[in-house]
């Protein structure tokens, strides 16, 4: 087994890999200690990974959504618990007070408890990607989760291209912000650069890990990616596991440089923010 990182600081196994098949828990339970042997503290899946990719067509089934504890949960929290190592997946989770579905991250520690969930706030439309038939909109900010030692936030995919949520959660504490995704290889630069900048700009570590090959008639797939605080790409790569460990002391480093120094004034940012919203969303 590699050696652990120091206290405080993270090391994070990108596993680009999706788990629906009948031999799908064994499969997820062998990634999870092949990252925990190579010396991952956590590990992160792709965009709902244990579905298909329902969004390729508009239609919605029912076995594509589980309520809160069901058995995606259940698979996650296993395969966590079982190689003894963090967990980000996710699922599609239909809400037991309101009845809605929505695109959900399910964040476990090594002994397979869930610590965090956040549900996805931007949603796209269009061919391959017809999310707002499937769920629905998160309606909560992502928090700070502080369970790894270093604390880490959650995006999903699409909401990497609101870098107001990677800012506010750097702002709130988080030095790594995690964001699994479901994309077409044919638009990865473009995403290269908003996750390069949006690192630079929060000075926080950002790392995506994408769903690995086409799926329903969308030509999903593209790199892993790594990003360190100054903008520098750690790692960008089409393995199925990939390890990237993240240093605190470069996020200290990055926060006392420019872009860092500057004040993040957030009031004057909350107010105007405010004013928009009183005209709509």
């Amino acid at each position: 087994m590699a050696d652990r990182a120091p206290d405080g600081d993270l090391t994070v196994a990108l596993i680009s890999d999706v788990f629906f098949d009948a031999d799908a828990e064994r499969r997820l339970e062998a990634r999870l200690a092949e990252a925990r042997v190579a010396g991952a503290d956590l590990a992160m899946l792709p965009e709902i990974p244990l579905n298909p990719w329902s969004p390729a067509t508009m239609d919605a089934h029912a076995e594509d959504a589980e309520e809160p504890g069901g058995p995606r949960h259940e698979a996650l929290s296993g395969a966590a618990r079982a190689a003894g190592i963090g967990v980000v997946g996710g699922a599609i989770v239909r809400d037991t007070v309101d009845g809605l579905r929505r695109n959900t991250a399910l964040v476990f520690d090594a002994q397979g408890r869930l610590v965090a969930h956040f549900a996805k706030l931007h949603l796209p439309e269009e061919p391959g990607f017809w999310e707002t038939s499937h769920y629905v909109p998160g309606h909560q900010a992502a928090q700070v989760v502080g369970s790894f030692g270093m604390p880490v936030g959650i995006q999903i995919c699409s909401d990497i291209n609101r870098p107001e949520g990677s800012h506010l959660l750097a702002a709130s504490g988080a030095e790594a912000i995690l964001a699994p995704r479901a994309t077409e290889q044919r638009t990865y630069e473009r995403w290269r650069v908003v996750l390069r900048a949006n690192a630079l700009t929060s000075c926080a570590y950002v790392l995506s890990v994408n769903r690995p090959r086409p799926e329903g008639g969308v030509l999903l797939g593209g790199p892993s990616v790594a990003i360190a605080p100054d903008g520098t790409v750690l790692l960008e790569t089409t393995d199925a596991v990939a390890v990237v460990r993240l240093e605190r002391a470069a996020v200290a480093a990055a926060r006392i440089h420019y872009p860092g120094y500057l004040p993040v004034r957030a009031r004057l940012y909350a107010d105007a923010w405010d004013e928009v919203a009183r005209g709509g969303d």
